[in-house]
């Protein structure tokens, strides 16, 4: 039996929308029949440190645009964690998540210039959500992600999974 593969999926959210978006690919991943060789494992980025980017064999980096860009605290994951870990993750599969108010691609761009410094493999573009909250009152409101979306982010979870599982990435 191989080893188990780790898939780290580091998240922030404010309003609810990436947490749900982060829940269901969790889902997708249990879900998909890897035989116990893949752990999922779902950690806030203020709780990520660069002993779990080291350890994990492939990532998923999910967060609300803020502002046109990821969330503080998703950068500041990546402020502690990119030096230490550059040169030492080369290689590796990752996918983005993005819930947005009104497009996402920023945020979506700002992970790609990241893990393209860390030489991350990107196997699936970035997954946005948007919400389309465009006034304060809609964009400080509890999101609820639609079932569709949801099942997006299921999918993304599977297909992490069984590549790590087969061996794809």
């Amino acid at each position: 039996m191989q080893p188990q593969k780790t898939l780290l999926v580091v998240y922030y959210s404010v309003t609810g929308g990436t947490e749900q978006m982060v829940r269901a690919l969790i889902k997708g991943a249990k879900d998909a029949d890897t035989e116990g060789a893949v752990l999922a494992q779902l950690k806030l980025a203020a709780d990520t440190s660069t002993d779990d980017v080291l350890a994990a064999d492939a990532y998923v980096f999910a967060t609300p645009e803020n502002l046109g860009a990821v969330s503080g605290l998703m950068k500041d994951f990546f402020d502690r964690c990119y030096y230490p870990a550059l040169e030492k993750i080369t290689g590796r599969a990752y996918a983005s998540m993005i819930c947005a108010g009104s497009d996402g691609h920023n945020a979506a761009r700002q992970i790609e210039r990241i893990t393209t410094g860390w030489r991350l493999r990107a196997v699936a573009d970035p997954l946005i959500v948007c919400t389309h909250a465009q006034t304060t009152e809609e964009i400080l409101r509890p999101k609820t992600i639609s079932a569709k979306d949801l099942a997006h982010c299921e999918t993304l979870g599977s297909l992490m999974a069984n590549g790590l599982a087969l061996g794809i990435f």
